[in-house]
């Protein structure tokens, strides 16, 4: 029996009758739903729920969406993402996507579990770009760009946040900003935001900034490192971020950002930028010669936090919460300069 979280008449969101698409709550809202429905996707293959038995379909059509195409990875032949383009005339406007591209993350049922497992260890390991389901994605956003229209949007949840971010930096990279809505994208570090004193926190991320800043100029000086001018390249790139500070896979992206404003308050701004465009784990993989790619770097975001008591970290984690209409969310925009 599938679980009523897979069912859109019972988990769905009912209340958004009609969008506004110049609302970002409604533009979150439909992003969120539309990677449901590549979860849902695959979940019905798992199950082999086709025809009238299938739960995906309302999951994109009750936003006037049509399925276009799934992206299948090409290691177990699981269906990872979703093409979807907007057809009903009655919802065009200038806001409204014309195709997004959504992908799922890990599902911890059936046979997928163990390819999206090796990709989440791929993905700690800076190694994802280097996937063939990445490149599967990739080719997908180029065929869809390639044919003239650039409003598109991509959207992923957790490990499918992982891919869309990517391909979002690769495409912004070669001048193509694409709108990007990645829900509860991991974040590889110690938990330093959980950590309830405020003056410790501070103190260790301070601490953090000066010696990653330190090494990278070590390495640099020493062997030479990668330019960091991509960085300031992507400053115009601004990604919509969604993240729980309950979820410990995403809740260091309140931190990172928050610390580069308060680097500059204390006069290191310098040494504050150059911390968050290195990584420690790359900085060593890049002294030992291997190539890597650290996702969570990032210059620019417009990051909306879910202040929403949490039960468990299932809720804080899910891709569900996006779409409640009573969510407590803190905006913020940062810009890199």
């Amino acid at each position: 029996m599938p679980s009523e979280r897979e069912i859109f008449g019972i988990s769905g969101p009912l209340h958004l009758t009609h969008v506004d698409w110049k609302n970002p709550d409604y533009r979150r809202s439909v992003a969120a739903t539309l990677v449901q429905g590549a979860y849902i996707l695959e979940r019905d293959r798992q199950q082999n729920r086709y025809g009238s038995e299938a739960l995906a379909t309302l999951w994109w059509e009750f936003f006037h969406f049509q399925l276009i195409r799934t992206l299948i990875d090409d290691a177990d032949s699981s269906i990872f993402g979703a093409i979807y383009e907007l057809k009903s005339p009655t919802y065009f406007a200038p806001e409204a996507p014309k195709y997004v591209i959504a992908f799922r993350g890990t599902i911890t049922k059936g046979e997928s579990f163990s390819r999206d497992l090796k990709l989440d260890l791929h993905f700690i390991q800076n190694v994802l770009h280097r996937s063939s389901r990445f490149e599967i994605a990739m080719q997908a956003i180029r065929g869809v760009v390639s044919a003239g229209d650039l409003n598109v949007w991509l959207a992923g949840h957790s490990l499918g946040s992982a891919v869309a971010l990517l391909a979002g930096k690769k495409m912004a990279k070669m001048g193509v900003f694409l709108e990007a809505f990645l829900f509860n994208p991991p974040f590889i570090s110690a938990p330093i935001e959980r950590i309830k004193d405020k003056k410790l926190k501070q103190g260790i991320r301070i601490a953090g900034s000066f010696i990653t800043a330190g090494l990278a100029v070590a390495v640099k000086a020493r062997e030479g490192t990668r330019s960091t001018e991509w960085f300031a390249q992507l400053a115009s790139w601004v990604p919509c971020l969604f993240v729980n500070p309950a979820d410990h896979i995403c809740s260091e992206y309140v931190g990172y950002f928050e610390h580069r404003k308060k680097m500059e308050e204390i006069g290191a701004a310098g040494i504050g930028r150059l911390a968050t465009q290195n990584s420690i784990v790359d900085i060593f993989l890049s002294a030992l010669g291997k190539e890597s790619e650290p996702l969570h770097l990032l210059p620019s975001a417009n990051l909306t936090i879910n202040l929403s008591p949490s039960p468990d970290f299932k809720a804080a984690h899910g891709i569900h919460q996006w779409w409640r209409p009573d969510c407590q969310l803190k905006c913020m925009l940062y810009h890199y300069k």
